[in-house]
């Protein structure tokens, strides 16, 4: 039998067209649902080891109703560490005394930003998440800066 380079473009179109199907179909594969998700053990992926935590949270947010935890914290410079994955983005607004310090945001891809929170006095500071872009899995924890 002849070889005909002809035969051999057709094969190879064939087989790359045959590949570009295997990814199409892997790529449409659904993600693990935000509901079902583990978060204990997603937060202990994407939030960096750390000591002497001021504050910190995690869970779904389900609803577009922001949450608030709370906590007495004495005054001090501290690192803000926040995730978020499900798509979208989430925003961490950290208030003191009645009034903002800082708000941090966090792309939801599954990966972890920080923020500078200097606290000039201690006392009760709130830590409010809120995002448009539910459901959603977050993160965050304040810690003493170093």
């Amino acid at each position: 039998m002849a070889f005909h380079p002809s035969t051999a473009r057709a094969v190879l179109r064939c087989a790359a067209l045959g590949f570009m199907a295997a990814l199409a179909l892997a790529s449409c594969s659904a993600a693990p649902s935000v509901e079902d998700a583990d978060v204990p053990a997603w937060k202990a992926k994407v939030l960096p080891a750390a000591t002497g935590i001021a504050l910190e949270d995690s869970g779904k947010l389900l609803k577009r109703e922001p949450l608030v935890k709370a906590a007495e914290v004495p005054a001090g410079d501290y690192t803000l560490t926040v995730a978020c994955d499900g798509g979208g983005k989430a925003f961490f607004a950290v208030s003191s005394g009645g009034r903002e310090i800082t708000e941090a945001g966090a792309a939801c891809n599954g990966s972890y930003e920080t923020a500078r929170v200097a606290l000039p006095d201690g006392g009760t500071v709130k830590v409010t998440t809120n995002s448009v872009d539910v459901p959603l899995l977050y993160a965050y924890q304040l810690v003493p800066a170093k």
